[in-house]
């Protein structure tokens, strides 16, 4: 399953079933598990964790080193889970030693062409990031959430959980659960509706994130009374929950 012209360095881990295609090059401190396919000409290097059922196409750079000045040659990582989809050109560096030395890719993630993941960045599960989308380092994105096409994040902006980052668009602050934004500058635009739809949230559920909704944007109430109002309602609900939690831990402010 290994191309002749494939370089697999000395101490490089993989496990039965990978596929290596020609001219990929593989580094000594690479762990890649079965069922992951790469494609040809890809660099996998650094101190690199792949787990099962991947399909990294071709002209990746995964687990290189971090676009960061600061950055000295220290010993670092970059995790990927399981059944995720890397399509051409994309580029995943690994972490740094002034945030937790790890950049990690969760599991299920649909990542399109020329998409570039910064140093310590922490991706969730079952997201999608439309083509040449870009993250700075250090950001945070919750599971499912939708990034499109040339969509950008600032170093240490965290992309909530449900929502959804328009065509274009960049964020410079935190973007909440299940919130839209579109535009330059990104405003809000709703709630992700059509993607809790598709992900069985009940009616009872999109209630409140709509009550919610309307409590951060729709009010003239500062932030903070906000929060109160939403940790106010009766019976607070999962989902409420972490739109709570999201708000308590921003500390660059949500866009608003």
């Amino acid at each position: 399953m290994i191309h002749e012209t494939a370089v697999i360095s000395k101490g490089a881990q993989l496990a039965d079933g990978v596929t290596i295609g020609p001219y990929s090059i593989i580094g000594p401190d690479v762990s890649i598990a079965s069922g992951t396919i790469i494609e040809s000409h890809v660099l996998i290097t650094g101190r690199t964790n792949i787990g099962q059922d991947n399909h990294i196409y071709s002209f990746s750079s995964i687990g290189d080193h971090p676009q960061d000045m600061k950055y000295k040659g220290e010993d670092t990582e970059l995790e990927i889970g399981d059944r995720n989809t890397i399509r051409e050109y994309c580029t995943i560096n690994k972490g740094t030693i002034q945030d937790t030395g790890v950049t990690r890719l969760g599991n299920d993630n649909w990542i399109m062409a020329y998409v570039h993941l910064a140093h310590d960045c922490q991706v969730g599960s079952n997201t999608i990031f439309a083509n040449n989308t870009t993250l700075a380092g250090h950001v945070e994105v919750g599971d499912y959430a939708i990034l499109g096409g040339f969509s950008g994040a600032h170093q240490y902006c965290k992309i909530g959980c449900h929502s959804f980052l328009g065509m274009y668009s960049g964020v410079s602050r935190d973007l909440p659960p299940y919130v839209i934004v579109t535009g330059q500058p990104a405003i809000p635009r709703g709630i992700n509706l059509e993607g809790l739809k598709r992900r069985d949230f009940n009616p009872d559920q999109i209630r409140n994130i709509k009550t919610a909704y309307k409590y951060l944007y729709k009010s003239e109430l500062r932030l903070e009374e906000a929060q109160e109002k939403i940790s106010g309602l009766n019976e607070v609900s999962n989902e409420l929950h972490v739109m709570i939690n999201f708000l308590k831990a921003s500390s660059r402010g949500i866009v608003r």
